[in-house]
């Protein structure tokens, strides 16, 4: 089996579940990580078995031996640190938020487009067994006309103005960092952008919002989510038609899903994986750059545009 070298720019939390993930991936293999720090890079090369260790992301970028570059850093240095890796030549999986403006996107895509390299925002839930199954039974007509999304996602996160989460200067708050993986949730359902969208919010100290609520109105449906970094909120996801509903616990990492007809519970799934659940994300983004595919069919374009638009609308309000 053809198997994709991976470079992976950062050695933060992300980046250690991700390459834990890797390891049980056939078509992909961990070869690079960069760092600032040359030093953090040896270590976290020596832990999950990769080749190659820099001190520097550009030495990575020209590596002839890496095919794939994975972005874990800040929000803020996803665009430029992308656009270097597709101008060396490299497909990219961004982490989510694959930008920090709409406009930044744009440009990233059109540079995919113009360096004929594999662009795509890691929006992980997307690919777990377990929203593709709640998306299943929602599509199969098993709770009838879709009504309600309900979603939110938070923890309790201490005021560090300095932290990645709380940074004016790393595009830190809320909505980015956790908020959207409720909007994404409720764009997979309802494959619509919301005509109106309602904000409530609390700020931080420095400006920053540490807590969100918002409401999306479609023609037909309404969205109510949330995210906070104030408090540990229930994560869970909630998808509302008129014969019944599906419930997703801890949805952003799910593994499992219930379908309900009113208090009846009718069919449960779980995937009862030993995995964090990023290698379902690896195995898919490598075959579709395997197959010679330049976008996602999974995560599209549009759909991280749609993302930008609905952050920036939230924002806008806070």
């Amino acid at each position: 089996m053809k198997t994709l070298n991976w470079g992976i720019i950062g050695a933060g939390r992300i980046a250690h579940q991700f390459a834990s993930d890797m390891a049980v991936v056939s078509n992909s293999n961990f070869y690079a990580v960069a760092a600032r720090d040359k030093k953090r890079a040896e270590e976290f090369a020596k832990q999950y078995g990769a080749n190659v260790a820099c001190g520097d992301y550009e030495s990575l970028y020209y590596d002839d031996k890496v095919d794939v570059v994975y972005i874990a850093t800040p929000h803020n240095f996803h665009f430029e640190q992308a656009k270097a890796a597709m101008l060396a030549g490299k497909s990219v999986l961004c982490e989510k938020p694959i930008t920090v403006t709409l406009e930044e996107s744009r440009l990233l895509f059109e540079i995919a487009e113009q360096q004929q390299v594999y662009l795509i925002e890691g929006m992980w839930t997307y690919f777990l067994p377990a929203i593709i199954q709640a998306k299943n039974w929602f599509e199969q007509g098993r709770i009838g006309t879709l009504l309600q999304v309900k979603a939110d996602f938070g923890y309790p996160l201490a005021y560090a103005p300095d932290s990645r989460e709380y940074s004016t200067e790393l595009a830190g708050g809320c909505v980015f960092d956790m908020g959207i993986y409720p909007i994404a949730l409720a764009y997979l359902f309802t494959e619509q952008t919301p005509e109106s969208i309602y904000v409530s919010s609390h700020l931080a100290p420095n400006g920053v919002e540490d807590e969100v609520c918002f409401m999306f109105n479609y023609p037909e449906v309404m969205a109510t989510l949330g995210t906070s970094f104030r408090s540990k909120l229930p994560n869970s996801a909630y998808i509302i038609g008129d014969k019944g509903y599906i419930a997703i616990p801890d949805f952003w990492r799910a593994s499992e899903c219930h379908l309900y007809e009113l208090d009846d519970l009718i069919e449960s799934f779980f995937d009862r994986r030993s995995t964090i659940g990023f290698n379902y994300e690896i195995e898919s983004v490598a075959n579709e750059i395997l197959a010679g595919n330049l976008v996602s069919e999974i995560v599209t374009p549009d759909i991280s545009r749609l993302f930008q638009e609905n952050i920036a609308r939230i924002k806008s309000r806070i």
